[in-house]
């Protein structure tokens, strides 16, 4: 499995309860630009729609030698999962107040795959907790190294 892209962002502002995989519906000449690495995730999310799921945002830099075969680059695109899959997670998100992020973009075999997770908002003082044990682990690891020189 080749990563191609990470949302970095998703892990610092939610809580991922879980993570599915799912396909994207992708042009010719979006696929070349993925393998380029030249795609944001950012700011996407996904929503769902008369039974389908379609990511919204993630921005696929247009192709170099693409000439007419680019596609608009932030257009929404279709993800593909099971339909009880789907549903599932569309009862969640309208009831407990999950959301759908894309969490990482990667090649499995010659496919383009999606890592979608249900995620729960985290509050400004979990972030800053998360923050602090992360630099407190930081700083652990510095003070062992220092002390084994």
């Amino acid at each position: 499995m080749k990563i191609a892209a990470q949302n970095r962002k998703a892990f610092h502002d939610y809580f991922v309860e879980d993570r599915y995989e799912a396909g994207i519906e992708l042009s010719g000449t979006e696929v070349k630009s993925i393998r380029a690495g030249t795609l944001n995730l950012k700011d996407a999310y996904c929503t769902v729609k008369e039974g389908e799921m379609w990511l919204h945002s993630m921005h696929i830099s247009p192709y170099e030698k693409g000439n007419i075969f680019n596609k608009d680059p932030v257009r929404p695109r279709r993800l593909l999962m099971h339909k009880r899959e789907i549903r599932k997670l569309h009862a969640l998100v309208k009831q407990d107040g999950y959301a759908l992020v894309p969490l990482s973009v990667y090649f499995k075999d010659a496919r383009v795959k999606i890592e979608v997770g249900l995620c729960r908002g985290k509050k400004n003082y979990d972030k800053r907790e998360a923050l602090a044990r992360r630099e407190a682990g930081r700083e652990m690891d510095r003070a062992v190294k220092q002390r084994n020189r």
